[in-house]
């Protein structure tokens, strides 16, 4: 078997509302999903969701080769983008590369991919993810009974600017999730999207935690920054969850030798083999690991195969356009089928169906860091209703410390 080519399409997730976090805001609800299709000279066609940036360059490290020599071919990726460097959009390149190739192998043998990894349990404990930073009272909450239906017992929700506003919406999740599981005290974490410094971090959950028991705090200061990491964990109760934008396991090892993480996250967009390295690495120093994404198949699969998998972040519960999944979620996971490979089937007619729905790229966005992001001093903003966007630094602070509650 043999590699013969590649194609790109994209498509779109519809949420149907806003979507983001603290550094911004998807007002459509609209977000595009890049998807690379790999052919092989028998006839199979792997699915990878994720980055197009530079395929070319990146495929030529695989082409020709035979498909399920798939982490040799990933290394040989890598190598390809050696002087460069890998992060980045690049990084998410090689992962969608590395997952439509491991799509194709155990496609090969007729067998889903958590069964040829080795996985036991076709479950996938999940939790809710809403994206939700923009939503008022009552659509939060009914977004949230929509994942609590589906049997979410535990929740993650975007904050980070407003520490009165990010309890308000905390306690109100919690109230959907105890009243669903009758009782049954949920999990209730908090992603800051690297948008504090080291003390607003601590004076900022540690202000929560004054009537809240979060589970962790994601992302709480940049990602590369260890020290800060570590910082957090030691001044919160909370533990620190963070991994998600790291790229390679060389930007992991200053944080877990810092002893920064308590939870490890791996994207979906960067492939199965780096999740699967995280894993083991994160094991070796009996961490838990978890996978994030909003469409997060073949860490799903590989989840099942590695013993220290945690939890999975569930976003949007229907896929993007044109994509069909051999998965549902029930009593709190996803539940794989039984599909050969990772049980994506890509309808292109559906797809160029789409194309209406797809958004130019924004300037801004969740993916544009606001220009004072983890400058402000204290942790309670309070934004009066005809103020300016509130991600913007008020324009003067105080000392005082926030009020005891």
């Amino acid at each position: 078997m043999r590699i013969t080519g590649y194609r790109t399409l994209t498509t779109a997730q519809d949420w149907g509302r806003p979507v983001g976090d603290a550094n911004g805001v998807f007002a459509d609800g609209l977000i595009r999903v890049p998807i690379v299709l790999v052919h092989t000279d028998v006839g199979i066609t792997g699915v990878g969701i994720g980055s197009h940036v530079e395929v070319e360059a990146v495929f030529a490290a695989i082409e020709g080769e035979d498909p399920r020599a798939v982490t040799a071919l990933y290394d040989r990726m890598l190598r390809r983008t050696f002087k460069a460097g890998h992060a980045g959009a690049v990084f998410g390149t090689i992962g969608a590369l590395d997952t439509a190739l491991w799509d194709i192998k155990a496609q090969a043998v007729g067998e889903p991919l958590w069964r040829l990894l080795g996985g036991r349990d076709r479950r996938v404990p999940a939790y809710a993810s809403g994206l939700d930073i923009e939503l008022g009272d009552d659509e939060l909450v009914a977004v949230y009974e929509t994942y609590a239906r589906h049997g979410l017992r535990a929740a993650k929700i975007k904050g980070g600017l407003d520490v009165e506003r990010d309890r308000d919406r905390l306690i109100l999740v919690r109230d959907v999730l105890t009243a669903a599981g009758r009782g049954a005290r949920p999990g209730l974490m908090l992603d800051v999207n690297e948008s504090l410094s080291r003390k607003q971090a601590v004076r900022h959950v540690g202000e929560l935690e004054r009537t809240l028991d979060l589970i962790w705090v994601e992302e709480p200061v940049r990602r590369w920054d260890a020290e800060g990491h570590a910082a957090v964990g030691r001044g919160v109760r909370a533990s620190v969850a963070s991994g998600e934008n790291l790229t390679g396991l060389e930007q992991y090892r200053p944080l877990v030798a810092a002893g920064a993480v308590d939870v490890v996250q791996a994207a979906a967009g960067w492939g199965v083999t780096h999740f699967l390295r995280v894993s083991a690495l994160a094991h070796a120093h009996d961490l838990p690991v978890s996978p994030i994404g909003t469409t997060p198949v073949g860490l799903l699969h590989a989840a099942t195969a590695v013993p220290n998998h945690l939890v999975s972040e569930l976003q949007d519960l229907q896929p993007p356009a044109g994509l069909t999944l051999d998965l549902h979620v029930e009593d709190g996971a996803f539940v794989l089928g039984d599909a050969p490979g990772l049980g994506i089937r890509v309808d292109e007619e559906a797809i160029a169906a789409s194309g209406p729905l797809l958004p130019p790229a924004p300037p801004d966005g969740p993916h544009v860091r606001p220009e004072r992001a983890g400058q402000r001093l204290l942790a309670v903003v309070h934004t009066p209703a005809t103020a300016p966007d509130p991600r913007q630094p008020p324009a003067a602070v105080t000392a005082e410390p926030p009020a005891t509650r």
